[in-house]
């Protein structure tokens, strides 16, 4: 079989993602090397063996791996097809340096909910337009990572009730649905950290803040279609990223893209 090498690799606009990096390796190997950022990895197709302080690790299909900033590994494929994997590159404002030392010792993390959570958030950094998704998806990776590390973070059936900061927080949204709002400003124009945030909304209104402003930006695109302003217009207008950003999410919403939409108006 011919060498294969794919890769893509973006910045998104997500404070604490500095790279994603999609790769397709057959046959090449990395030799040691360090990088400067938390290595967030997991495996689709395949699998890779690495060395990481003198310890052989592996990463069978089910397995989330973490490799911290400064100590030297290195990678092959496991399997005679080569490997298919994504990576995150997180900086130190999302996993500090304290568990450095908890990733060296353990850096592959059999848990079938992270592995999840890390896939949905490739998705979502894949999606321009798709920041407070990301960003939300990323509080909650990062929070599962630190309790996984350090047993002394690990939940304790926390209360998650809190409708006043939920309703504060709907307000933001409804006041910011064509510009929007990061989840780093909303948490700290409402003095409430990033996680507590989400789930306070989610768990008041049943429905993630992102989606709600995606629910409310859809509805302003159905209006102004019903004007009779074109989607690609509607689509800056109504706050998303670009008219394949509305289009995607205008068809999950309503059920038919918005130039039939518009289209079918009386």
């Amino acid at each position: 079989m011919a060498a294969r090498q794919e890769v893509t690799a973006w910045r998104p606009r997500v404070r604490g993602v500095t790279e994603v990096f999609h790769a397709h390796f057959t046959e090449y190997a990395y030799p040691m090397h360090v990088h400067d950022a938390w290595t967030l990895l997991i495996v689709d197709d395949g699998a890779v063996r690495y060395d990481l302080e003198r310890h052989e690790h592996g990463t069978p299909h089910d397995t989330v791996t973490l490799l911290p900033p400064h100590v030297p590994h290195n990678g092959a494929p496991a399997t005679p097809h080569g490997f298919r994997k994504r990576v995150v590159y997180l900086d130190a404002s999302v996993l500090g340096e304290d568990l450095i030392g908890a990733a060296v010792d353990g850096p592959d993390l059999r848990d079938a909910l992270l592995r999840r959570r890390v896939g949905r958030l490739h998705t979502a950094l894949a999606r321009p337009g798709d920041e407070l998704e990301a960003e939300s998806r990323l509080t909650f990776v990062a929070e599962h990572l630190r309790a996984r590390l350090d047993e002394r973070l690990r939940p304790t059936g926390r209360d998650a009730r809190d409708p006043a900061l939920a309703r504060r927080l709907r307000e933001l949204l409804d006041a910011r649905v064509t510009d929007g709002v990061t989840l780093e400003e909303a948490a700290r124009l409402l003095h409430a950290h990033p996680a507590h945030l989400v789930r306070a909304f989610s768990g008041a209104y049943g429905i993630a803040p992102h989606q709600y402003l995606t629910s409310r930006r859809v509805g302003r695109a159905r209006r102004l279609l019903l004007d009779g302003l074109p989607p690609g217009e509607v689509a800056t207008t109504a706050g998303f990223f670009d008219q394949a950003h509305l289009t995607r999410h205008f068809r999950r919403l309503v059920g038919v893209p918005p130039g039939r939409y518009r289209r079918s108006a009386r």
